[in-house]
């Protein structure tokens, strides 16, 4: 008896558990609600997720959480007098991640009233710029601006602490105003109109991305020592250079250039991920010199759609010169 009584205590706690775990996460996404007036909001929530409705206000109770921490609109019918008030509410100053993707905002809200923001997602909305960042706390850690209409990277120079930033599919033609983000981890430039590779002396950052954009040279990496992860992929690019001193390079993605050679990367001993496809490059003779540093660690290698890769016994050639590859193109080695 006194066991079951036991057990009995134990499923009431747990249950109990549950409803404070339920108050303190609300998750509504994909509801198609076109407001909240039926959704009862407990006062003691830390997250809110709204994603995929079909909102065009913020119900002013969210205004009234004081221990909101995460609040996400991804997803909705928001423009920028809708979001306005929840920008002046002081009950929910400490929120630390705010995400408004994908909706219909035409400029940055004034976030200044949060003073531990950590993470700020105003990607796929109609931004002209980045006016308005400015106001936006130094202690954020990432910042997603992807999908918008934004020309020039300015008001970044305050944040000391980010370390992601994503900015692809946008306007931008020059890498600038990167000098003081000193602690910068990932960098995401993807489809842009970027002609010259410039770190500004970032040599913490550890994964970029330049894919589609207009690049005829990678020369400006060679101080990214500690860069892990390259992505360069649909460019203009004609020769692999700067590329010797990435030691702790693990990825590297130039498929689809304009590449006859592999080179430069004979030091590389942590190369596992090299993609070369849809390039120039003629035949196979050279690899195993050009990969020398890499021989052992390599699992992945992309040359389809090469010349090269018309070579007879072309699978069984670099498997037998890179013993532990796993995927040679397509073809996922047993």
């Amino acid at each position: 008896m006194a066991s079951g009584e036991g057990t009995g205590d134990s499923k009431a706690a747990g249950a109990g558990m549950e409803v404070q775990e339920a108050e303190l996460c609300l998750d509504l996404t994909s509801c198609q609600l076109h407001d909240l007036s039926e959704v009862e909001i407990p006062p003691t929530l830390e997250e809110l997720d709204l994603t995929a409705n079909r909102l065009t206000a913020v119900d002013p109770r969210i205004g009234h959480l004081p221990r909101l921490r995460k609040l996400s609109f991804r997803q909705n019918l928001l423009d920028d007098d809708a979001v306005a008030p929840l920008f002046t509410w002081d009950a929910i100053a400490g929120l630390q991640e705010i995400v408004l993707r994908d909706n219909k905002l035409t400029k940055i809200p004034d976030a200044s009233k949060f003073k531990g923001l950590l993470v700020f997602d105003v990607s796929f909305n109609e931004l002209s710029s980045l006016n308005g960042l400015s106001k936006v706390s130094s202690t954020v850690k990432e910042l997603y601006f992807s999908k918008n209409e934004v020309p020039k990277m300015e008001e970044l120079e305050h944040f000391h602490a980010l370390e992601l930033l994503e900015l692809g599919s946008n306007r931008l033609r020059v890498m600038e105003n990167l000098e003081t983000l000193t602690n910068l981890q990932e960098l995401w430039l993807g489809r842009n109109r970027i002609w010259t590779i410039n770190l500004c002396g970032l040599k913490s950052i550890k994964r970029i991305s330049l894919q589609s954009n207009r690049l005829t040279s990678m020369n400006g990496l060679q101080e990214c020592v500690a860069l892990e992860e390259l992505y360069l992929s649909h460019n203009g690019i004609q020769k692999m250079e700067g590329l010797s001193m990435l030691q702790n390079l693990r990825v590297l993605d130039v498929s689809s250039n304009k590449l006859t050679a592999i080179e430069d990367i004979e030091p590389l001993t942590r190369l596992e991920d090299l993609w070369l496809n849809d390039n120039q490059i003629p035949s196979l003779s050279g690899i195993e010199s050009a990969l020398s540093g890499s021989r052992e660690k390599l699992t992945t290698i992309y040359l389809e759609r090469n010349p090269c890769a018309k070579t007879p016994n072309y699978s069984s050639t670099l498997k037998e010169i890179f013993p532990n590859l796993e995927q040679i193109d397509s073809d996922m080695l047993a």
